[in-house]
């Protein structure tokens, strides 16, 4: 597993934290946070970041899709996949350039990075 992951990140752009707020704040990139309701629950959101499950990923950011979100505006859409420590992101993120999505990156460390970057958290 070590292996894919290290394989799958050498694709990507992968953004730190205050990197990714000043993206997402300039308009220039959509956070997807797609961790599980329990964590979002235990320690909060992202705001304005689009809440999308792991298992819907696919389907709500394909911009050709027909469950489709409305973010989903393009496959030129910078997206930064946001997980709770930066390692499933990796591999959504991968999986979504697989769809075209050829800007989609992730949030290295994840929600966590975030938080501990003491960047905005909704409870």
């Amino acid at each position: 597993m070590d292996e894919l992951l290290e394989r799958v990140r050498l694709g990507l752009d992968r953004v730190e934290a205050r990197a990714a707020y000043a993206a997402a704040s300039e308009g220039d990139a959509l956070l997807v946070d797609i961790r599980y309701a329990a964590l979002r629950d235990r320690d909060g959101l992202i705001p304005g970041a689009l809440v999308v499950e792991r298992n819907e990923l696919e389907w709500r950011l394909d911009p050709q899709g027909s469950h489709r979100a409305a973010e989903a505006t393009s496959h030129d859409l910078r997206v930064v996949v946001v997980c709770n420590e930066g390692y499933a992101s990796s591999l959504a993120a991968a999986s979504l350039r697989q769809l075209g999505l050829h800007r989609a990156t992730d949030l290295v460390g994840g929600f966590q990075a975030w938080k501990a970057a003491g960047l905005p958290v909704t409870t």
